[in-house]
């Protein structure tokens, strides 16, 4: 998916995984794959303000919506290699539909939080938390935006509880995000905080957030691979100075996959066409050793 936001070459993220070995090395880390091939996405459609592309976007992300659904249903355990953060509307509605309590873990630059309303661009790559988490929107407007409609309906409208999310990493956020992020009461650490606390303590403070009351709380990681500073990971569309450390960026990852919890995760965002062959193979390694930590990789 490359329709959530402005640049092309986001879509080609997965297969540069792919190709660099990303199947072998989850096998070695004794996970039995069960590829499914490129979700086709429709090129053209109509729009709602505030929301371009929404009828692509919004089909696609049910089409994966259904896929996650599925497959989390049957008890396996859904990677979802992106493409822009837009995709991440479906991972997370189709994660809903099995897991009502779901906690999330989100490591991004970015809150994603907002609505067609509240956009200052209209890119939907940066509303995935905002359709789908409590008290963000209506039904009735769901039903009014194009591509989006499915959300307002079974099996797919539960709804994130503000409660169960965690932001890690924050670090550009737009003036309408923060508001709602104090608004809904939303916990997150931004940069500041990981310079402040350490990252070892600020996910021990996000699972004791996620699991105090649960402490089998299933928990969903959507990973933006600009979370981690563009020194080593450039080719992304919006990177941002400032970012997560080569270490820091693998400690989230162990760190949530020494949990117990993770039931599903996604990784977004490389684009191979935004850098030199360079920065491309940086950018491409860095995202196959994130998965393979937060899939189970340690050091020993």
């Amino acid at each position: 998916m490359t329709f959530g936001q402005p640049f092309t070459g986001v879509d080609l993220g997965p297969s540069s995984m792919i190709e660099e070995g990303l199947p072998s090395q989850l096998s070695q880390l004794g996970w039995r794959i069960e590829n499914t091939p490129e979700v086709d996405f429709a090129t053209e459609g109509r729009e709602a303000p505030g929301a371009r592309n929404s009828e692509i976007v919004g089909g696609g992300a049910f089409k994966i919506a259904e896929l996650v659904r599925t497959n989390a249903g049957e008890g396996k355990f859904p990677l979802t290699l992106g493409g822009d953060h837009s995709i991440s509307i479906g991972t997370l509605a189709g994660m809903l539909s099995n897991y009502p309590d779901l906690g999330v873990i989100w490591v991004d630059a970015h809150a994603d939080l907002n609505t067609p309303e509240i956009s200052g661009s209209g890119n939907m790559h940066g509303m995935p938390v905002g359709l789908c988490t409590e008290g963000m929107m209506k039904d009735e407007d769901l039903r009014n935006i194009p591509g989006l409609s499915w959300l307002a309906e079974k099996p797919y409208k539960n709804r994130l509880k503000p409660s169960n999310l965690v932001y890690v990493g924050l670090r550009d956020v737009d003036l309408p995000e923060r508001a709602t992020i104090k608004r809904l009461g939303i916990k997150y650490y931004s940069m500041y905080d990981i310079d402040r606390l350490g990252i070892g303590r600020v996910m021990e403070g996000a699972f004791q957030h996620l699991t105090e009351s649960n402490p089998s709380r299933p928990i969903h990681l959507s990973y933006d691979i600009d979370a981690i500073d563009p020194a080593s990971a450039p080719a992304t569309g919006t990177a941002v100075r400032g970012g997560l450390t080569y270490r820091e960026a693998h400690y989230v990852a162990e760190r949530t996959a020494n949990s117990g919890n993770l039931v599903g995760a996604d990784i977004v965002e490389l684009n191979p066409s935004l850098s030199d062959d360079k920065g491309v193979a940086e950018t491409t390694q860095m995202g196959l050793a994130v998965v393979r930590s937060f899939m189970g990789e340690s050091i020993i």
